[in-house]
């Protein structure tokens, strides 16, 4: 059975919450074997957009999804979080909707469509334990999973790891660094600004003496300091861990804060699959998905081994990126000072540029 469950508290991430609750959601009382049957009288599909950059970056959700849920088939397309959400726009704006689950970067869309109706207000299985800055009052919206950015190193191309961001100044690491654009990504934007907020314009300087490597995407600094027949040794912009996959080694800054965030996510209220879409949310909440990662949105998932609880963990504030992405004037502000200082992003979407 379902039930529709009161709203007790405003959502504590206040640019999320921007606009009144509507009292009252659907909450999930069913079991998950429960949902699972309802998903395969539905017919068994699910239609996901998910923001990333590169195309098999789900690959893995996948094939836990099908391997867990036999006969479900989750549809998954990857993109640019910047992308899907003008994409999605132009679905609401014909009323044809044909996506049943999005789980994007870009947090400031979420209050907007859930203030257009287009948003399913539904609690899924362990919403109630999801940290409260990271989900929305009425359940239109949760973060599903925490993404960060830190620094790693191939040990093979440098003897040294670097553990500050200063450090990317240094002469040993000039021609070998590489990073994402700042002004093709806003989680990176925000990262460059955090650093000039402690470190100042004259690090950016420096960093530009060092003549890193720009490129579009967030895996494509790892593939290319991965990648043997690269000269790329160091970055910052791209996926960090707490164990080290040697060569490669990974370290998180100690001078200025690293950016991480929930990856958030929502049913379409159209959806053509809507129980194949609570499925999927159900399952990626529960202990099976939360665990083994660094961090979890949820409160009752222990972090990583190394990591504290992600609101405790030092030197990074995943709350803030969301507030930060809700001022759009400041955020295309900024864009541009770095735009104007390394040039307009070059080179074919990472999604088919084969680096």
């Amino acid at each position: 059975m379902r039930s529709t469950f009161s709203s007790l508290a405003l959502f504590a991430g206040a640019s999320l919450a921007a606009y009144a609750p509507n009292t009252t959601f659907e909450r999930e009382t069913r079991s998950i074997d429960e949902i699972y049957k309802a998903a395969l009288a539905e017919g068994g599909v699910v239609t996901l957009w998910h923001g990333g950059d590169e195309k098999t970056q789900q690959n893995g959700l996948k094939t836990a999804f099908e391997t867990r849920f036999p006969n479900m088939t989750l549809n998954v397309t990857v993109d640019l979080s910047k992308y899907h959400d003008g994409n999605l726009d132009d679905q609401l704006a014909a009323d044809n909707v044909y996506v049943d689950s999005i789980i994007l970067q870009t947090l400031h869309d979420y209050p907007r469509w859930k203030k257009e109706g287009a948003l399913m207000n539904y609690a899924p299985l362990n919403f109630d334990k999801v940290y409260p800055v990271f989900k929305d009052a009425d359940a239109a919206y949760s973060g599903l999973l925490i993404f960060n950015w830190g620094i790693s190193a191939n040990m093979n191309k440098t003897s040294t790891l670097p553990t500050s961001y200063q450090d990317f100044t240094k002469p040993e690491f000039k021609d070998k660094i590489v990073l994402t654009y700042p002004n093709d990504d806003d989680a990176v934007l925000y990262q460059f600004e955090l650093i000039l907020q402690e470190l100042g314009q004259e690090w950016f300087d420096a960093l530009l003496a060092n003549n890193p490597r720009w490129v579009r995407g967030t895996a494509t600094p790892g593939a290319l300091v991965r990648a043997a027949n690269s000269s790329s040794a160091v970055t910052f912009t791209g996926g960090s861990s707490f164990t080290d996959q040697l060569p490669i080694r990974y370290s998180l800054p100690s001078d200025a804060n690293f950016t991480s965030w929930a990856q958030t996510g929502a049913i379409l209220k159209k959806a053509p699959h809507p129980e194949g879409a609570k499925l999927l949310h159900s399952f990626m909440l529960s202990d099976e998905h939360q665990t083994g990662g660094s961090w979890s949105v949820r409160e009752d998932i222990p972090a990583g081994k190394g990591a504290e609880p992600i609101l405790q963990q030092p030197g990074t504030d995943a709350p803030a990126f969301a507030t930060w992405m809700a001022d759009r004037n400041n955020v295309e502000r900024r864009r541009f000072f770095y735009e104007d200082k390394i040039g307009t992003a070059q080179g074919l979407s990472p999604l088919i540029d084969d680096l």
